[in-house]
């Protein structure tokens, strides 16, 4: 009796380890993706703000925040979005309207 109770103790604490080793391995990836989108809309935003200042408000903004607190964190909050389509709205009426073409003669 005694080995089968020891049997099962240690099943379950092989089965607790796997479970903890695959939520290790879920919450690093997540890392490593925040990390990819973080550092992949920086250099955006630093490269479109020579010709595109607009865009780079965006991609640097709090979208770029809100990102990194999804992929990081693991949570999003309602304040979060709110400041992102804020911060689009303000990019997009700041940014200058395309010039007309000439009149045609």
């Amino acid at each position: 009796m005694f080995r089968l109770e020891m049997q099962r103790t240690t099943a379950e604490q092989a089965a607790r380890a796997q479970r903890e080793a695959a939520a290790h391995r879920r919450y690093m990836a997540g890392l490593v993706a925040g990390t990819v989108v973080a550092l992949g809309m920086l250099g955006a935003g630093v490269y479109a703000a020579r010709d595109f200042w607009w865009l780079s408000v965006l991609l640097c903004g709090p979208s770029l925040l809100a990102l990194v607190k999804i992929f990081v964190l693991r949570r999003s909050d309602a304040a979060d979005m709110e400041a992102v389509s804020v911060a689009t709205r303000r990019g997009m009426n700041a940014a200058q309207p395309p010039a007309s073409p000439p009149p045609v003669v």
